[in-house]
This record gives C-alpha cells, sequence and structure tokens, in this order.
C-alpha cells in the first residue's frame, strides 16, 4: 500500500518538474526601450543622491537669489517664480515616469512571488516523496531487525538443547 502511494507521489513530483528559468532575466527582456528608461529613471529619482543633487541645487538657487546682489539676483526673494516653475515641471515629468517604474516593478514583483511558490510546491512535493520513501525504509529495517531477532532465538533455543 505505502508503495503505491510512493510510486504515485513520485509520478505527480515528475509531472511537476518544469525547466528552471532565471524570472529576473526573463522580466528584463520583456521590457520595451521606454519602460526601461522609466525603471531607471524610478531606481535613480528614488535614490539619495537625487535627493541630494534636488537638495543643493534649491538650497543653491534660493541661497543666491535671497543673498546675492540685487543686480545678480535672477528669481528674486520673496517669489522665486523660476524656481517653482521649473521644480512643477521636473515633478510634472518625473510623476508618470516613476508611476510606470512602479508599475513594472510590480508586475516582477508578482512573478518573482508566482516563481517562488511554484518552487515552494515543488520542495513540499519532494519533501513529501522523501518522507514516504523515508517511512518504507523504516518498515524494512523493522522487518529486517524482526527477522534477525527471530533467527537469533531460534539459534539459542538450538544451542540450549543440545
Amino acid at each position: 500500500m505505502k508503495q503505491n502511494k510512493l510510486k504515485a507521489a513520485s509520478e505527480e513530483l515528475k509531472k511537476l518538474r518544469k525547466p528552471v528559468y532565471n524570472v529576473n532575466a526573463v522580466h528584463k527582456e520583456s521590457l520595451s526601450a521606454l519602460e526601461k528608461i522609466a525603471v531607471k529613471v524610478t531606481d535613480s529619482v528614488g535614490s539619495v543622491g537625487f535627493f541630494l543633487i534636488i537638495f543643493g541645487w534649491t538650497f543653491l538657487w534660493l541661497g543666491w537669489n535671497t543673498i546675492a546682489p540685487f543686480k545678480l539676483r535672477f528669481d528674486p526673494f520673496p517669489a522665486f517664480v523660476l524656481w517653482l516653475f521649473i521644480s512643477n515641471m521636473i515633478q510634472i515629468f518625473l510623476m508618470p515616469l516613476i508611476m510606470i517604474g512602479q508599475n513594472l516593478q510590480g508586475r516582477h514583483a508578482e512573478k518573482r512571488a508566482e516563481s517562488d511558490f511554484d518552487v515552494n510546491v515543488r520542495a513540499e512535493k519532494e519533501i513529501e516523496v522523501i518522507l514516504l520513501h523515508l517511512e518504507q525504509q523504516n518498515e524494512l529495517i523493522l522487518k529486517i531487525l524482526d527477522h534477525m531477532e527471530k533467527v537469533d532465538v531460534k539459534k539459542k533455543t538450538k544451542t540450549k538443547t543440545k
């Protein structure tokens, strides 16, 4: 009975075997040129370096236009109209690219999760087959030990009768 169960589990495991592929490489190859740009922009805009660049640019711009001699100021305090315009333009252009990049990264995360799930299911089936095999081996070992004990008892009774 257990041997039939072991064979059935082994056959099911063979059916589950699929070629292993790198989800990351497949995802990267599936991206168009514009999608690759969106992912790179999302990665770079979400970095500390980009934050420091924007912070430095803002600090210098506002500092210069507040402290510099009045004739050298190109975007005078307190309005900073040009700075607001440029900042808004950067935000307007970056926002859709960031959203596209995040959507692509989300799809990638979904594919990785599906791949992880497949691997976990296969591993669980393999463990089940291994456990069934170990149970079968344990039963066989117990039968062998029982047989050896019976043979040993027979030998002892023969030597006592002589």
